[in-house]
């Protein structure tokens, strides 16, 4: 009977030629995303420190960074993935319990570029990774999440790991000591949540990822299973101190598909209830005067993290439900992060409307899920309702995030997505000079 950690490995190792045609779709839109997130990250203050670090180290200048300079691969691994995740703007794979592109891509192109390897590798390599991390993550499962571990930087470590090795060419004893070392080397806690460690954290599991990779193509060593052997990654860092298997792991079924991406600058709690408010056609137009009140049921988790009912600041607006709620209705776009701002923290009219909402949990409704009413002055009651767990279709999700793009970076969005329809022709080392262009 083989491990979890021995299915991984064959499936980052899988042939090119096996790998079906719409993971790889939706893979090539977290690279564009992902790009998108870290350039307009560029100019945080975490960003900027990172960078200076960076240029006090030096060395080999083989891999491009955000914001426009050349490192080794595991420093712009680490740059980029803690960039890319600044503004928490990034996919979330609810699965997994983590976002995979900030965690995985920056490890994937890093090597890519140094390999030449082309966009169409780095994209495989990126997306069984990400197979793997997302199967590593489901055998954690919520429990290490709310024991206090980010599974961005624990599962996703060995995601990185593995697409980095898959670039290198490590064989499959190789894969096995790298992904031994990262058992080792994975981190990150969700008490940096709220500072600039928490997209530390992603950087942090992409360096991982390209040290692992690289020391174990250079003949390091490790223990033989050092994610599900004797007192392995998974049997240390689960509550409960023993390893459980996680649900539905067949390696035949693909899962990346179930990513869901950021449309909106906020918390993702607070994507279902936005997203039902904008799919209500009754309720488009309808003045905050002129709802008398608005009740909405989640699933319970979410009012522990987005449920501030008087924010005070800008990044407070981004967990709040009553906040967003009266933003979306009276048309604001959420998709711009500039708008989560101190001074709209304090707008009077928010704060009447936000008076007349109520926010109950209800254990039946997912974490993608949210059912509201909006009761108007006039008797009128509108019903809505929104599930994430619906997929968009490829080319209706590349319009959104085309968007979105758009709204966050301006002009250099344009250029970021005209790679999409090229990407079949383009290398690694193409991506990154895109990619320093539009951040430099």
């Amino acid at each position: 009977m083989t491990s979890l950690t021995d299915d991984i490995i064959d499936i980052a190792m899988r042939p090119a030629d096996q790998v079906p045609d719409l993971p790889l779709d939706f893979a090539k839109l977290s690279l564009l995303d992902w790009m998108t997130c870290g350039i307009a990250g560029t100019g945080e203050p975490l960003a900027v420190k990172l960078r200076r670090l960076a240029a006090g180290e030096g060395g080999q200048p083989l891999a491009a960074v955000l914001g426009g300079m050349r490192v080794p691969p595991r420093m712009a691994a680490l740059v980029n993935g803690a960039t890319s995740h600044a503004l928490d703007y990034d996919d979330t794979h609810f699965a997994h319990v983590g976002h995979l592109s900030v965690g995985i891509y920056p490890a994937a192109l890093a090597i890519a570029e140094m390999q030449d390897a082309s966009a169409e590798e780095m994209i495989t390599a990126f997306l069984l990774g990400a197979e793997g991390a997302i199967r590593v993550g489901m055998t954690l499962g919520r429990a290490h999440y709310n024991h206090g571990f980010h599974q961005t930087a624990t599962a996703g470590a060995f995601g990185a790991t593995l697409a980095a090795g898959r670039l290198l060419g490590l064989d499959g004893l190789q894969m096995h000591h790298a992904l031994g070392l990262c058992a080792t080397r994975a981190s990150g806690l969700t008490s940096q949540f709220g500072s600039m460690g928490k997209p530390y954290n992603a950087g942090i599991s992409a360096a991982n990822g390209v040290e692992c990779a690289t020391l174990a193509g250079l003949g390091f060593t490790s223990a033989d299973d050092g994610l599900m052997g004797h007192q392995g990654f998974v049997g240390a860092h689960l509550p409960s101190g023993g390893a459980v298997t996680g649900p539905d792991l067949a390696l035949d079924s693909y899962k990346f598909p179930d990513n869901k991406y950021k449309l909106h600058a906020c918390c993702h709690g607070l994507h279902p209830m936005i997203e039902a408010l904008q799919a209500s056609e009754a309720a488009a137009g309808v003045p905050l005067d002129d709802i008398k009140s608005f009740s909405l049921s989640t699933n319970p988790r979410w009012l522990a993290v987005c449920d501030i009912k008087r924010p005070r600041t800008g990044l407070e607006v981004k967990f709040s439900y009553n906040w967003l709620a009266g933003m979306t209705l009276r048309g604001d776009n959420t998709g711009d992060d500039r708008l989560f701002t101190d001074t709209i923290a304090g707008e009077a009219e928010l704060g009447r409307f936000a008076e007349r909402i109520s926010v109950t949990g209800d254990d039946e409704l997912t974490d993608l899920q949210a059912r509201g009413e909006i009761s108007l002055t006039d008797g009128r009651a509108i019903p809505v309702w929104f599930d994430l767990a619906d997929p968009f279709a490829p080319e209706v999700l590349a319009e959104k995030l085309q968007r979105k793009s758009s709204t966050i970076i301006g002009d250099a969005g344009a250029a970021i997505w005209d790679l999409h329809p090229r990407l079949g022709q383009l290398g690694a080392r193409d991506i990154a000079s895109a990619m320093l262009a539009a951040s430099a």
